[in-house]
Formats: structure tokens, C-alpha cells, sequence
């Protein structure tokens, strides 16, 4: 294969991925809204949804150099509800 096709082989993969990523980071964010909500609402929330995208945005973001995403925690919502108040 010629340097040049190999170049932009790796470009669309590269491009894909950061879609994929950028894709992700939206349901994440939404994953995240839903349980501020219900933990205003003082209902039980999980972060399972919330990890497993994360754990999904780390493996691209290790494979392509992305900036990784922490996992969420009951602590983290709390104080960001409590910052919001």
C-alpha cells in the first residue's frame, strides 16, 4: 500500500473516531442531565449509564490521543448540585 493511501486510511479513521468520540460526549452529557434531575427530584439515580459511556469515550480516546473523561460519581453530582443551588 503507498504511503499515500496509508495517510488517508489513517485520516479516516482518525475523522471517524473523533465523530464517534463527539457523538458520545452528547449522550454522555444527556446521561449526566438526566441524573442531576433526578437526584434534585431526590430520587435514586445510578451513573452505570453515564460509566459505561465514559469507559466507551476512554477506549477511543486512548486508541486516538482524545482527552479522556473522568468517571462520574454520587460525590460529583452532589457537589454539583450544591454549586448550582
Amino acid at each position: 500500500m503507498s504511503v499515500h493511501l496509508k495517510i488517508a486510511e489513517q485520516v479516516t479513521n482518525h475523522r471517524r473516531a473523533q465523530k464517534e468520540f463527539l457523538a458520545l460526549d452528547e449522550k454522555r452529557e444527556a446521561a449526566i442531565d438526566r441524573v442531576v434531575e433526578d437526584a434534585k427530584k431526590g430520587l435514586h439515580i445510578s451513573l452505570n449509564e453515564v460509566n459505561a459511556i465514559t469507559k466507551e469515550m476512554n477506549q477511543i480516546a486512548q486508541d486516538f490521543y482524545f482527552p479522556p473523561r473522568k468517571e462520574v460519581t454520587t460525590d460529583m453530582v452532589r457537589e454539583y448540585i450544591n454549586k448550582s443551588k
